[in-house]
């Protein structure tokens, strides 16, 4: 199956056993604002995001020695299939009002992730290329 190019490959994920302190440590080296939490199936079971760490431990005056990723993941996140239509994605996003998506393939493994970010810079491109054919083919703009 082709890869959707609005699908990053290279999520990052931890188990739910990973220490909140480590979670953040892997965010600052990935240069990520997220990790997917996933099962010893490589099932997605939650999402960290780095908002997530400061509401869910630093807010909450917690210590994050004693916090697993378990802890402050949400669970259950929204995943969708691959070879889901960008639109599909878009509008999933947009109702339930997340940013992040990952990506499953058909048993439900993770496989990538998608972000509004990666959405936002593909309709830019899609943009730019309808721009670019509408200019070849229309007269001049006036100067």
């Amino acid at each position: 199956m082709e890869r959707m190019k609005y699908i990053r490959e290279d999520v990052v994920s931890v188990s739910p056993d990973t220490s909140a302190v480590d979670v953040a440590k892997i965010m600052d080296r990935k240069n990520v604002g997220s990790v997917v939490v996933v099962g010893e199936d490589s099932r997605p079971t939650g999402i960290i995001t780095d908002r997530d760490m400061i509401v869910r431990i630093v807010a909450r005056d917690k210590r994050p020695e004693e916090m697993k990723a378990r802890d402050i993941m949400t669970r259950d996140p929204t995943a969708f299939t691959e070879g889901m239509p960008v639109t599909d994605a878009m509008e999933r996003m947009m109702k339930e009002g997340i940013r992040r998506m990952p990506i499953v393939d058909r048993n439900g493994r993770l496989t990538g992730i998608v972000t509004q970010d990666d959405i936002i810079r593909l309709l830019g491109e899609e943009i730019s290329y309808i721009t670019r054919n509408i200019e070849k083919q229309s007269p001049p703009l006036p100067r």
